[in-house]
């Protein structure tokens, strides 16, 4: 066997399923349901709260953070561990504290995960119209909308939609203005490059790219002192007073959420071992060879060429009746609603089969 296939061979759902939805969760390994399973075990058999417990789990903690700051590029103690990508955004805006004269900067290609927290903030948003346009022509429109009142962009590194990459280092050197990013389709699925850490804020979620389970993910802050702990919970204090008042922890662990869960986070631990360091080149190749296939089968695609690892395409009559069709011939893939688009998730682990099974389905 290949290297490529035997690690193919630790995701069971791979022998007889095309799993193209990693853009919603990825697929799981066999290890990290062992993981999962003995942690919980472990649970049963001798309890929760013992010293032994809590110092497994602190570790436990520690060696996840470090892995994710890995994928993304960041200190580890520049990065909190949270539950969504959605998550991270509401600990950032909360804690900028922004005010109705605010401005935001986003774009029309953004998903709720960051639109809602950003929503309940009160500030007012200013869109830069890029859906449909060239991605050539993403930097322009974007910082078109950056004006005097502006105090953050927000931007995903990568569309939900259709996998475009959006211009971020480029937006980096032409403005001062801070920027949070949603990158929950980046990270895993693309080689940042030293991207995230140039940046001031970066939140993923580990259960897509990452392939880890579910209530997983993580949250890298430039600068840990200058954002508020707008959402203080039992991890974010060193130490605190009987009325409320706390030392925040050193670093981004003070925007920490909640202890666990020890079982997802040991399933996440396990999971961040199994990518390969080629994963992102082949991953890119795939969603390439997707795009091909797709092409001249017909189809009219509308992720540019040079993008992500999603691929997006118009269906061919309703889109959730195509995804429904092509489920039940072992194909996962996803419609977008309201767009009449279908989209498939291409990973280090999608096959030459699973693309033409993809096409068959279509057919």
């Amino acid at each position: 066997m290949t290297a490529f296939e035997q690690l193919r061979a630790q995701i069971p759902v791979l022998d007889h399923i095309a799993y193209l939805n990693a853009g919603t969760f990825g697929p799981l390994a066999r290890v990290t349901v062992e993981a999962q399973c003995a942690a919980q075990q472990r649970e049963l058999d001798e309890g929760r709260s013992s010293k032994e417990a809590f110092e497994s789990l602190f570790a436990l903690r520690t060696r996840v953070k470090e892995k994710l700051a890995a994928v993304m590029g960041v200190p580890a103690a520049n990065t909190a561990l949270t539950t969504s990508t959605g998550q991270g955004c509401n600990i950032v805006l909360a804690g900028l504290g922004l005010r109705p004269e605010d401005e935001v900067v986003i774009t029309d290609v953004e998903h709720f995960g960051m639109l809602g927290p950003l929503n309940a903030s009160g500030a007012r948003v200013r869109m830069a119209r890029i859906s449909g346009k060239p991605a050539a022509e993403a930097f322009d429109l974007i910082r078109a909308e950056i004006t005097s009142r502006t105090r953050l962009l927000a931007l995903s590194h990568v569309a939900w939609s259709t996998g475009q990459i959006l211009p971020l280092p480029e937006l980096r050197e032409a403005t001062s203005v801070p920027i949070l990013v949603d990158g929950a389709q980046s990270a895993g699925a693309i080689a940042l490059d030293g991207i995230a850490a140039g940046l001031d804020f970066y939140t993923t979620s580990a259960q897509k790219w990452l392939c880890g389970p579910d209530q997983t993910g993580a949250l890298y802050v430039r600068d840990p002192g200058r954002l508020t702990v707008a959402l203080p919970s039992y991890m974010s204090p060193e130490r605190y007073e009987q009325d409320g008042m706390f030392v925040p922890r050193v670093g981004a662990a003070r925007f920490e959420q909640a202890f666990g869960p020890g079982a997802a986070l040991a399933g996440l631990d396990a999971a961040l071992d199994v990518h390969p360091e080629w994963r992102y080149t082949r991953a890119a190749e795939q969603a390439t060879r997707c795009r091909e296939l797709l092409l001249a089968a017909g189809h009219d695609v509308v992720t540019e060429p040079g993008q992500a690892t999603l691929v997006t395409w118009v269906a061919r009559g309703d889109s959730a009746e195509l995804v429904a069709t092509a489920a039940a011939q072992g194909v996962v893939i996803r419609d977008l609603p309201g767009t009449g688009w279908a989209r498939a998730s291409c990973g280090w682990w999608t096959s030459e089969d699973d693309l033409q099974r993809l096409v068959a389905a279509l057919a």
